[in-house]
This record gives C-alpha cells, sequence and structure tokens, in this order.
C-alpha cells in the first residue's frame, strides 16, 4: 500500500479513537486528557502497536496544540485582570511555588536526576491545570463561589510564573551558558513587560489587527498572528507557549470572546494530538517502576495544593469549606505539565524515565483533581462542626 494511503489510515484510526475516547470521557465525567495519554501509550513505543509515517505531521500538530492551549488561555485574561490578580495573590503565590514546586525538585534529586532533572520536576508538580480546573467549576456550578476569584487570582500567578520558568527551562536545556542563560531571562522579562504594557495602552489596536466580520478572515488572521509570534517567541528563546500566551492577553474585548469560540474546536483537536503525541514517545514498560513514585508524588501534591488553596482563600476571609473547595480545585494538573517534561524529553537533556514518571503522575492527578472537587465538600461535611461549614 502506498505510505500516504497508511498514513491518512492510521491518521484517521488516530483522529476516530481520541473522538471514542473523548466521549468516554464525557460519559464517565472526568478529563479527557488521562485517556489521551494511555491512548498514545497504547500506540507508540513498546505499546500493542506502532504507528509508522505520521510522525512528521503528528510532531507539528502537537506544537500547533501547545500554541492553542496557551492562546486560549491567555485570551481568558486581560492585561488588567493579570496584574490586579497579580497584586492581590502574590504572597499566595509565592507559597505555592514553595509547596508544590520542592516535592518534584525532591524526587528528582532522590532518583539521581541531577539539579537539571530537578528544575524540571518542580515545574512539572508545580502548575495546576487551568483547563481541568476551569472545566470543574464551570461543571459543578462554582463560578460564582466566593473563593472562585482566589482560585483564578493563583492561576493567574502560576500563568505569570510560568511565563518566566518556561524561557529559563528552554535556556537550561539547550545547554547555553550562565551568561547565555541570564541573557534569555532577561529577553524574556523585557518580552514580558512589553507586551503588558501594550496590551493595558493599546490592546483594542492588537484586536483591530487581527478581528474582521468575515469568519474566514478572522481565523486566518488569529492562527496566523498565533504562529508568527510562537515562532518569533521561540527564536528569542522566550518560548513559544509563552508567546502564544502572551498574544491572548494582548486581544481583549469582543474579540477576545470571538477568538474564543472559534478556535475552541481547533484547540481541542490538535491538544488531543498534543497528548497522544506524548504517549507515543513514552515507554510504557518504563511506567510501572516509578508507578509507587507518582502515587507518593501525587498524594504529597495533593496536600500540598489544598493547603495552598486554603492559605489562599483564608488571606481573603473566605470560611473554611470555601477554603477546602479552593484547594481541592487547584489539586488537578494536566497540560502544562506535559508541556514541561516534553520540552525536558525532547532535547535529550534528562533521562527517559522522566517521561514515564510525569506521564503516570499527570494520569493520576487528572483523574484525583476532578475527584477531589466534587467530594471535599459532603467529605468535610462530615467532620467540621455545623458553624464553619458556611463558605
Amino acid at each position: 500500500m502506498h505510505d500516504t494511503a497508511i498514513s491518512l489510515i492510521e491518521l484517521g484510526a488516530v483522529f476516530f479513537g481520541l473522538g471514542i475516547l473523548g466521549r468516554l470521557a464525557w460519559k464517565i465525567g472526568v478529563s479527557p486528557i488521562p485517556l489521551y495519554l494511555i491512548g498514545g501509550l497504547a500506540f507508540g513505543t513498546g505499546g500493542l502497536i506502532t504507528l509508522h509515517g505520521i510522525e512528521p505531521f503528528t510532531h507539528l500538530a502537537s506544537e500547533i496544540g501547545v500554541v492553542l492551549l496557551l492562546l486560549l488561555l491567555g485570551l481568558e485574561y486581560s492585561a488588567g485582570e493579570l496584574v490586579t490578580g497579580l497584586r492581590r495573590s502574590w504572597l499566595a503565590g509565592v507559597i505555592d511555588i514553595v509547596l508544590n514546586a520542592v516535592p518534584g525538585a525532591l524526587v528528582a534529586l532522590l532518583l539521581g536526576w541531577g539539579p537539571l532533572g530537578a528544575f524540571t520536576m518542580a515545574g512539572v508538580t508545580y502548575i495546576s491545570s487551568s483547563g481541568i480546573v476551569a472545566k470543574v467549576l464551570g461543571d459543578l456550578g462554582r463560578l460564582g463561589n466566593r473563593e472562585t476569584p482566589v482560585i483564578l487570582s493563583i492561576l493567574v500567578f502560576e500563568d505569570l510564573a510560568m511565563a518566566v520558568y518556561l524561557p529559563i527551562l528552554t535556556a537550561v536545556l539547550a545547554g547555553v551558558s550562565f551568561l547565555g542563560g541570564l541573557t534569555a531571562v532577561g529577553v524574556s522579562l523585557v518580552v514580558i513587560t512589553l507586551v503588558l504594557v501594550v496590551a493595558l495602552r493599546f490592546g483594542k489596536y492588537v484586536s483591530a489587527l487581527v478581528d474582521s466580520p468575515d469568519p474566514e478572515v478572522f481565523l486566518l488572521r488569529l492562527l496566523g498572528a498565533a504562529l508568527l509570534v510562537a515562532g518569533i517567541a521561540s527564536e528569542l528563546q522566550v518560548s513559544a507557549a509563552v508567546g502564544s500566551f502572551l498574544l491572548g492577553i494582548a486581544i481583549s474585548g469582543s474579540t477576545a470572546a470571538n477568538a474564543t469560540r472559534m478556535l475552541e474546536p481547533l484547540r481541542d483537536l490538535f491538544a488531543a494530538l498534543f497528548f497522544v503525541v506524548f504517549g507515543l514517545n513514552t515507554d510504557p514498560s518504563q511506567i510501572p517502576p516509578v508507578l509507587p513514585v507518582a502515587l507518593l508524588l501525587a498524594v504529597a501534591t495533593c496536600v500540598t495544593k489544598v493547603l495552598t488553596g486554603w492559605f489562599a482563600a483564608r488571606m481573603q476571609g473566605v470560611g473554611r469549606m470555601g477554603r477546602l473547595r479552593a484547594g481541592a480545585a487547584l489539586v488537578a494538573r494536566g497540560e502544562f505539565s506535559i508541556v514541561i517534561a516534553g520540552l525536558a524529553v525532547a532535547s535529550g537533556a534528562v533521562p527517559g524515565e522522566l517521561a514515564a514518571l510525569a506521564t503516570a503522575y499527570v494520569l493520576l492527578m487528572a483523574i484525583l483533581g476532578p475527584v477531589a472537587a466534587r467530594v471535599v465538600e459532603p467529605v468535610a461535611r462530615m467532620f467540621l462542626p455545623s458553624q464553619a461549614k458556611k463558605a
């Protein structure tokens, strides 16, 4: 059979399979991310069936998936909201970093992966999944709860922290010198500051540049701008993901709302491929040896995220039940953790076992997160005194 025909058949099977997995996730009420990862594990290196001939497309498609994930995340915030959120949550954000990055770093050091592995795993365990958290809050009808602004402030701080962390990680993985690393960080901070200033003062002009009454033209401009910015950011070692996020922040108002509506199906498609590709590149035989470590890390970071949410909500005067809901909502890890692990493993600078640990960890946390958010309230009501049950 012709190579093109084989590639088309394999791609068709992958897309159709993703559709089945997504439907199954919707039925059982969990994020589809774990199922997409499992699907990739089943058909990748060491899996049941190895796919051939689709690597060039899936690699590029997974990169586009990261760009769209971060672009839509940026579209959720305005520059003003980011600045306000940073002012309100900086102390809780610092505590979040300490409590949740340290467990990942310690595990990497204990496994002998060195400082680079520790720096990578710190990011994997630190960052919550904004996508899963937002979906869970919407599904549970908690968007209007008193603790929800606290949760969103923490997520904003984490996203801004990633805007600094990812360029540093990219530079370190590339093996640049100390001076080169400082230069990369400096460029990153300058770009981030510049984009925030532009978004605050001239956001309407950025929005007007990509906006169009014609849906086709609008989509082409928006997607073209996202890929251009992502590529330029990558060349500047700021990270394509961060470039996309910053572009999303700069687009505001009705343009941002229309962009979100039009790009969501594309994001879901390419993001699904991203998770599958990560699974394809992970040898499932490496997961059982690291599963006990992943379980231990999952338990530890569930506790640390709950503590983070409790402290942040307490600072805003939220009641005990609301503090617990805030902490449980932050438990889920997902897309960003896989992005970080994917960057590290693709560089060849960290052991392949790191991908296996990150996969097992994200599988656990993407399942535990929504479950924790759902059960925290009924469980807490059994133990908290009646006067403490108020939000």
